[in-house]
């Protein structure tokens, strides 16, 4: 017998952040950007409900949490689709706008999952540049041609942790050709409070070639539930229920999703506690001659070029005294690692174990 040919597919498939040590049952995970204080108490009350029903299949359109985004950020109905996490609707994306050797563009550090599904359609992935670990607007419009469908960005951007002002995001909807939908990845945008700051869904709400991607496995802590929500002009929308898979979210997410997005005061406990601690570790690295991206983010991008020891050396570092860092080999950038912000109690022995570390080089 012999197995049926498929397509040779010359992708790299994407690699999580590491997420256990080898013989050790304690130790601190900081390379995935999950949520440092868990869920809500709102969110931990369903999860005691008896009463799901979990032997029936969910509503397709899920309709009760379309409802609480609508109204907690007074935003249309009926132009959200909610997803497996974010990246089936990055997925979904691909799908209806790419052909064969159709273009994309990304900014040279970015999401991987863009460049993935990119790539499994066939079309063909440009990187822009990037100055100083920042978007490069004029760097993405040099890249455009007659076959550029899609223009992806994350604001902040992830692992670079830096963002596009709101005169900026305007500016590139304004320059790129209409007929090129630009797509905002607005997945850490509760953490950046930065005045000149805006999140592409409060920007582009009413635009018809702007599609937004928000998440709740960050802020929210529902990492694990995978669930995340698309916004964007309904004729987009209605195509995209055309390929969405039928039950894709399921109730148990779902019902979970609408209570964390509804609890205010848990938003501002987790921004707060962000800030504060990512501002405290931050100028920890700063002593050691690491520099990092300002805190607009859920997490750090240290650099290690003007540090005594490599990033390679202090991520083992890290590991033996059991931190787990995400190491950017992945995203191509030299000697550096990303640095998720925990609760309170991981921090102070990170703060620790780093001064321990330096005490010792």
């Amino acid at each position: 017998m012999t197995v049926p040919k498929f397509k040779n597919i010359k992708i790299q498939a994407y690699q999580p952040g590491r997420s256990a040590i080898n013989k050790r049952k304690k130790y601190i995970k900081l390379s995935a950007n999950e949520s440092s204080l868990g869920v809500s108490t709102s969110v931990r009350k369903i999860f005691k409900n008896k009463k799901l029903f979990i032997n029936r299949y969910p509503d397709s359109k899920s309709k009760v949490l379309r409802r609480a985004i609508s109204k907690k950020l007074n935003c249309d109905f009926d132009k959200i689709i909610c997803g497996a996490g974010s990246d089936e609707i990055i997925q979904m994306i691909c799908q209806l706008y790419l052909n064969k050797n159709d273009e994309v563009i990304l900014p040279e550090y970015s999401f991987l999952m863009y460049r993935i599904y990119s790539k499994i359609i066939g079309a063909k992935v440009l990187f822009s540049r990037e100055i100083n670990f920042k978007i490069s607007i004029e760097n993405i419009l040099k890249k455009v041609t007659k076959k550029t469908k899609l223009v992806f960005i994350a604001n902040p951007n992830n692992p670079t942790g830096t963002y596009l002002n709101k005169a900026e995001l305007v500016y590139l909807r304004k320059k790129l050709d209409k007929k090129i939908l630009l797509v905002i990845d607005d997945a850490y945008n509760e953490y950046n409070l930065k005045k000149d700051y805006v999140s592409g869904l409060e920007l582009f709400k009413r635009s018809k070639n702007v599609f937004i991607l928000r998440t709740f496995s960050k802020l929210y802590g529902l990492a694990s539930l995978r669930i995340g929500w698309g916004y964007g002009d309904k004729k987009i929308i209605n195509a995209l229920y055309k390929i969405k898979p039928p039950f894709n979210v399921n109730y148990f997410a779902e019902l979970c999703a609408a209570k964390a997005i509804s609890d205010n005061e848990f938003v501002r406990k987790s921004v707060k506690h962000n800030f504060f601690w990512g501002n405290k570790i931050k100028k920890l690295f700063d002593n050691y001659k690491i520099s990092s991206n300002e805190i607009n983010s859920n997490f750090l991008l240290l650099n290690f070029k003007n540090c005594k020891i490599s990033s390679k050396i202090f991520f083992d570092k890290l590991l033996y005294n059991g931190i787990i860092a995400r190491n950017m080999s992945e995203y191509n950038i030299k000697n550096s690692l990303r640095l998720s912000i925990g609760n309170s109690s991981e921090n102070k022995y990170l703060l620790k174990t780093v001064k321990k570390i330096f005490k010792n080089v």
